[in-house]
């Protein structure tokens, strides 16, 4: 069974993170650049009590997959693991203030997602495979966020928050899906991430990344498949980064 290491979620994200960091100090320049001193576009926003908008999202996901006892005892697969497999989000922004500093998040969002379970085998007899797992997701994210004080038209911010999801594309109830490792189509997720405000004349702007872990073990346990018989969980997980446009 593996276990957890902060080091290896630093490893699997941080060219992502890297990326977006890279992203919001070229656009935090560029605005400081071209605005006046001041919070001038904030003070209009912050008579609103709430606000919505529309957010776009580019995705990558996968599964972290635990192997069962009896993947130490068959003989026919070596390996049994998940690659990254991208998608995109597009969604609705709800936000309600609470308070100077915080805001309660709903954004009900449809999720374009791939995910892959590679097997290897320990011979040259059968070749190495794959499952793949195409999913269209209604999510349904409830997030808290914190904020910090603006500065120039800018805040930063942190996210968390629990995430309910629908695939309804899912062919966990397809007798075509017979002979494949089922996923269950609904799943419950823990979320994290940060981003930064950028305030308008007319809207507000908010690129943000996030990491989506799932609490559910989302494997539909068959008996008769050799497949799902080396596998004792498996969980989801996702790294997002969206961007949102609010006003």
């Amino acid at each position: 069974m593996h276990i957890i290491k902060f080091r290896n979620l630093y490893d699997l994200y941080r060219k992502k993170i890297g990326a977006f960091v890279l992203a919001l100090a070229f656009i935090v320049q560029y605005a400081d650049a071209q605005s006046v001193k001041g919070n001038y576009n904030f003070l209009d926003f912050q008579q609103k009590p709430y606000y919505f908008g529309i957010t776009l999202a580019y995705n990558t996901s996968n599964f972290r997959i635990y192997h069962s006892k009896e993947f130490i005892l068959n003989d026919s697969i070596s390996s049994a693991q998940s690659v990254n497999g991208p998608g995109f989000n597009l969604g609705i922004v709800s936000n309600l203030k609470v308070g100077q500093y915080f805001d309660f998040r709903f954004l009900p969002t449809l999720s374009f997602a791939e995910r892959n379970i590679d097997y290897a085998t320990p011979n040259d007899h059968r070749p190495p495979y794959s499952r793949r797992v195409e999913s269209v997701f209604v999510e349904m994210p409830f997030h808290i966020r914190y904020k910090s004080a603006p500065y120039n038209d800018m805040r930063l911010f942190i996210i968390a928050g629990i995430k309910y999801s629908f695939d309804v594309a899912s062919d966990s109830r397809t007798r075509q899906a017979d002979g494949l490792v089922k996923i269950a189509p609904t799943d419950f997720a823990f979320e994290y991430g940060a981003g930064i405000q950028f305030f308008f004349p007319y809207f507000i702007f908010s690129p943000e990344f996030k990491v989506s872990h799932g609490l559910s073990n989302v494997l539909i346990y068959n008996n008769d498949l050799e497949e799902s018989n080396v596998i004792e969980k498996i969980l989801s997980r996702a790294f997002t980064i969206s961007l949102h446009f609010e006003g």
